[in-house]
């Protein structure tokens, strides 16, 4: 798709999206867009869209692949996952839901049945639960 050849109501939409959600669409977010969102719901690192990027022959840094993919989740198109202190998923999927993480592959994937946690401490004055992460981890037997 690069090189001009992306379909041009492609770009159109995404262009549309990121507006929407607050952005403005340049060149390097709506080509970082286009590469997250072209295939549906995914979980990808900002190495991996940073790999993607590059054999699209799309010239950006890493710095600003990171700075694409916090400035998306700030504007709610996507949902960081922290599996590590050092490592971070971004997920297009910004519906409720948790996940597996595995362990021995680094791979997270989507749990589809609902998980429910209970006893939830109250937040502190003035403060309200935004979300609840829940990743569990699983490794080969």
């Amino acid at each position: 798709m690069a090189n001009g050849k992306r379909a041009q109501g492609g770009t159109a939409r995404i262009s549309e999206r990121l507006r929407a959600a607050g952005l403005r669409p340049t060149q390097q977010r709506r080509l970082l867009a286009e590469l997250l969102f072209q295939h549906g719901h995914r979980h990808v690192t900002a190495e991996l869209l940073h790999l993607e990027a590059k054999e699209a022959g799309y010239p950006v840094s890493l710095a600003t692949v990171y700075n694409a993919l916090h400035q998306f989740t700030d504007a709610g198109l996507l949902q960081q996952v922290i599996v590590e202190p050092s490592q971070s998923y971004f997920d297009t999927n910004i519906d409720s839901h948790q996940h597996f993480y595995d362990e021995d592959e680094g791979r997270l994937t989507d749990i589809s049945a609902a998980v429910c946690v209970s006893g939830l401490p109250q937040p502190p004055k003035g403060t309200k639960v935004q979300r609840v992460d829940v990743v569990v981890r699983i490794r080969r037997s």
